[in-house]
């Protein structure tokens, strides 16, 4: 297993992985980039694998919709309705591939209640539309407070943003202090990633120690 950067670096791979849109740095390709590259890999019996996780709450349209050969879409649950605990997520592909990854994978339990909620939050369009407005809105409000404290956003999605700071490991340490994690990178020490803040309270603290 190989990471790389670019697509280019994708073309004798024979199954390729992308997160759409991708963790940490939030970078996006185009729906029509994404089809191209399963078509090629396709053709010489390969197979792309696109990662979604982060993609519910984000305007680029999923590749749900255009399974083809060459092509499985991974989706997430947890990450947008804030229910890791039950344990959801979804593989979409054409049907030879699906039973095969079936018949790979085994019996895979999900318990009656997980399924019950998961198809009540799913089937909530309206929800989910009024949810990607609002954490539009608070991740530009944390860009703004991520600025206001000395930061660089340097991307992000929906539901994180990641920035650069003069001295990240300082304010780690500081943030650590006062009870707020985030996430930092062993090769980029200025790099922090930021989750949303929950409540108001959160987003006071966070705000204090930016400052």
């Amino acid at each position: 297993m190989e990471a790389v950067t670019a697509l280019d670096a994708l073309a004798e791979a024979d199954v390729a992985v992308v997160v759409n849109p991708n963790n940490p740095d939030g970078r996006r390709l185009s729906r029509d980039t994404l089809l191209a590259l399963a078509a090629d890999m396709a053709a010489r019996d390969g197979l792309l694998v696109v990662d979604e996780a982060f993609a519910d709450l984000e305007p680029e349209d999923s590749l749900c919709g255009d399974l083809r050969p060459g092509l499985a879409v991974l989706r997430s649950f947890g990450k947008t309705y804030g229910l890791a605990g039950l344990r959801l997520g979804f593989a979409l592909a054409e049907p030879a591939l699906v039973t095969a990854v079936a018949r790979a994978l085994g019996p895979w339990a999900v318990s009656g209640p997980a399924g019950f909620v998961g198809a009540a939050a799913l089937s909530d369009l309206g929800w989910r539309a009024e949810a990607a407005t609002a954490r539009l809105a608070d991740a530009g409000r944390l860009d703004r407070m991520i600025l206001r404290g000395g930061g660089r956003v340097v991307g992000g999605t929906a539901l994180f943003r990641t920035a650069d700071f003069e001295d990240g490991p300082g304010t780690f340490a500081r943030l650590g202090l006062a009870g707020i994690y985030v996430r930092r990178f062993e090769q980029a020490p200025q790099r922090l990633r930021f989750g949303l803040p929950a409540t108001r309270e959160d987003w006071c603290r966070l705000s204090r120690v930016l400052k």
